[in-house]
């Protein structure tokens, strides 16, 4: 089990962007999957995208295909997401959680067992 905590939340225009980090403390961080979820007032948690631990595997959910872009930074043990092109719609709770996993990942939540606090994404006018 890993410990995270996300930064990089934060009030931003429609059609702006903005840089989640996901700063994990404990060893092997290179043997877990990093994947960013989100929960929206009213709105069931939903899987948005993960890396697997060579960052060579990546999925997206497809609303955000093509705007976000997930990367991790194994020496510094840090995974982001990049958001660009953000929509009202993005306002969320944002979430990025870990599991150990062999070079692979799904967006499904039961597969991570450590899950940071969450950031506020606020997209608005």
């Amino acid at each position: 089990q890993l410990q995270l905590v996300e930064s990089g939340g934060g009030l931003v225009q429609p059609g702006g962007s903005l840089r989640l980090s996901c700063a994990a403390s404990g060893f092997r961080f290179d043997h877990f999957a990093i994947a960013w979820f989100r929960q929206a007032p009213g709105k069931e948690r939903e899987g948005l995208s993960c890396i697997s631990s060579s960052g060579t595997v990546i999925n997206y959910q497809e609303s955000v295909k093509g705007r976000f872009t997930i990367s991790r930074d194994n020496a510094m043990n840090t995974g982001y997401l990049q958001m660009d092109s953000l929509e009202p719609g993005d306002t969320a709770v944002y979430y990025c959680a870990a599991g150990l996993a062999d070079n692979w990942c799904v967006l499904s939540a039961p597969n991570y067992n450590s899950w940071g606090r969450g950031t506020q994404v606020t997209v608005s006018s």
